[in-house]
């Protein structure tokens, strides 16, 4: 592609930086004083992987040598910027205090980014059997440069920590796998587990609101550099809703992709875009081998017990909530004698590492310094036990530590789910209600009009990812004709929701596709105090509908994300759709609501609602309105705690 200018060049970063929660650990800004330049000093080098490829280090090196200090390593495909062995980060390390109380602090590119060297693989696969040094990943990569670093770093005392936010949490639990003898501690944090259910996909359903991420994995380039390659596209207008609409069938957007120039001719796929991701997006729409052999949750049942892990997620994370629950999941399923704990707080994508003291997701408003008691009294304590201490098992820590988003406050569980929870149904009966007894089965009917989906956001916006969104004001939703509304009396008595949700509905549709989005709600009574400042000026907090969890399922994949099927026109199907972990109390006086609606847009691409192999490459005359019907023999299973 044409060379940026400086501006545009600055804008992309600052785009990027934004989007994967560049948390204050590794933002980089001019003050005046700058700890880190006064406190540390500063080597770039690059180190030989097994294969004799070249990764770009930067490490950080406490002044103050008369002690050894552990190393803390975050490897990350979003740059170890600023470059230069005079310009240094103002923040490093997962927080202000493990910064200022000494450790050796290491960033590296990961292969094929930035100033490292080598080809970059998407969420590259993990090979179990390496035959010799060709076959190289990103669990042999971090064991080399774990090696190097402890082998040629003065001053470190032998242990090694692993950290990261989205991406770099990927990182950081692939470095788990075939661990290093080192590594004693790491903390996926919004972690990345499967691109087939994180960021890019949910349950099929292709995430139409990271459209404009793409370019940022699926540029290619063959050389290390220090400035950005790849180009954000830009939309040309301040209403995603109107543009995408507009746009129509996704192979619409193929021109977005198409690049001038690329850094190796040799990877151009002159037959169709010439960027690699949105061409595995694209000839990739089901859960194939290609996405299968990326994921990372099915090779951690054999963590070595000496790695402790940390897995940190955010209840309202719009880009990756499958990945931490996920993650921990299986390695405690696996790995009985690790020490694996769960934070699980009230935060959007990365906010944990925020030094803000407002805690608030979007219009909702959690309590003050969340954050950075986390920072302080978590985070800290666990990698200093780990890697300071003596790392048994007695850290201090609970085995979960959960925040109840309904109530505002912090409960700490032997385990997660909580062992005094059980399941109980509710079921969506006539009249908009919500009953815990199955009643006569219905069909209750909307249309879904395929000119007029059901916006995601009432906001006019145009922005790089989705954030807000979680704890939205569903009642512009609420008041639509084809989103179906079913919903408690006010509550008499507290109901606590701990774990996963399971939407059993009973289906039918006129056409052969179709999508399904289940979402909880918490309806707030009409005298609620406004409690946030920072709230959109057209909402308040009486009656407010906050969603607390939400989910899709591409019809189609309703018995196998492998294997579609089309539905029979107007026969009753099973759709069964799973809703990550919450823990929420609705309160005494609230209502618990669920709605069911078709569309979701611009958050997922519309489906045709006729059945193709592959929506990527619809036609426009594929799209069609249908007429949906929900049974009233359709169940929602909540983990309530008791």
């Amino acid at each position: 592609m044409k060379n940026n200018t400086f501006k545009v060049i600055a804008l992309i970063l600052t785009i990027t930086t934004l989007f994967f929660c560049k948390n204050n650990s590794t933002e980089f800004t001019q003050e005046k004083t700058n700890y880190v330049q006064e406190n540390y000093n500063k080597i770039e080098t690059s180190i030989t992987m097994r294969d004799g490829v070249k990764l770009f280090t930067s490490i950080y090196t406490p002044k103050d040598t008369s002690k050894t200090y552990p190393i803390l390593l975050q490897r990350t495909p979003y740059s170890t910027r600023p470059y230069g062995a005079n310009k240094f980060k103002t923040r490093i390390a997962p927080n202000e205090h493990l910064m200022k109380e000494g450790n050796i602090v290491v960033y590296q590119d990961v292969r094929g980014r930035w100033m490292s060297e080598g080809t970059y693989d998407n969420m590259r696969a993990y090979i179990p059997n390496k035959k010799d040094s060709t076959f190289v990943d990103e669990s042999s990569d971090t064991y080399d440069t774990i090696d190097w670093l402890v082998k040629n770093i003065e001053n470190n005392n032998g242990n090694v920590g692993t950290w990261g936010i989205s991406y770099p949490g990927f990182y950081s639990t692939y470095s788990t796998i075939d661990a290093h003898p080192a590594l004693k501690a790491a903390s996926p944090q919004a972690s990345i587990a499967d691109f087939y259910f994180d960021d890019f996909h949910h349950n099929g359903a292709f995430l139409l609101s990271y459209f404009r991420a793409v370019p940022l994995f699926g540029t290619p380039k063959d050389t290390p550099t220090d400035t950005a390659w790849y180009k954000i596209p830009d939309l040309k207008t301040k209403d995603q809703y109107q543009f995408f609409l507009d746009a129509g069938p996704l192979s619409n957007l193929d021109h977005f992709f198409e690049y001038e120039k690329l850094d190796n001719p040799a990877l151009k796929n002159s037959e169709n875009t010439s960027d690699f991701f949105w061409n595995e997006l694209k000839e990739h729409p089901n859960y194939d081998e290609v996405w299968q052999s990326k994921g990372l949750i099915q090779h951690l049942k054999n963590i070595k017990s000496s790695v402790a892990t940390m897995v940190v997620g955010g209840q309202f994370d719009a880009e990756d909530l499958y990945g931490p629950l996920e993650t921990y999941k299986t390695i405690e399923k696996y790995n009985k004698d690790n020490y694996n704990t769960l934070v699980f707080g009230p935060w959007s994508h990365g906010q944990w590492a925020s030094t803000k003291t407002n805690n608030s997701v979007g219009n909702y408003y959690f309590g003050d310094s969340i954050s950075i008691k986390f920072q302080e009294q978590i985070e800290t304590k666990f990698f200093n036990h780990f890697l300071k201490g003596n790392g048994d098992k007695n850290s201090g820590l609970p085995e979960a530590y959960v925040y109840d988003t309904g109530k505002k406050e912090w409960n700490s569980y032997n385990a997660w789910p909580p062992e005094n929870s059980e399941k109980e149904t509710f079921y969506l009966s006539d009249n908009q209600e919500l009953t815990s007894k199955k009643g006569k089965e219905i069909g209750i009917q909307f249309i879904s009009n395929i000119k007029k989906p059901v916006p995601y956001s009432e906001d006019i916006k145009t922005v790089f990812t989705p954030r807000k969104y979680m704890t939205d004001d569903q009642r512009f939703a609420a008041r639509r004709s084809d989103v179906l509304v079913f919903e408690t009396d006010f509550l008499d008595e507290e109901i606590t929701i701990s774990g996963e949700i399971l939407a059993k509905l009973q289906v039918a549709t006129t056409g052969t596709a179709a999508d399904w989005i289940v979402k909880i709600i918490d309806v707030h009574p009409s005298d609620s105090k406004e409690n946030n400042k920072d709230m959109q000026n057209h909402l308040k907090m009486s009656n407010y509908h906050l969603m607390v969890r939400s989910e899709v399922m591409r019809g189609k994949f309703r018995n196998s994300f492998t294997y579609p099927e089309p539905f029979i026109p107007n026969k009753k199907t099973a759709v069964n759709i799973k809703l990550q972990d919450i823990h929420h109390t609705f309160k005494k006086g609230h209502k618990l609501q669920i709605q069911v609606q078709s569309t979701w847009f611009p958050l997922i691409d519309l489906n045709p609602q006729t059945y193709v192999d592959n929506i990527f490459k619809a036609k426009e005359e594929d799209f069609k309105t249908q007429t949906h019907t929900v049974f009233t023999s359709s169940a929602i299973e909540f983990t309530v705690l008791k």
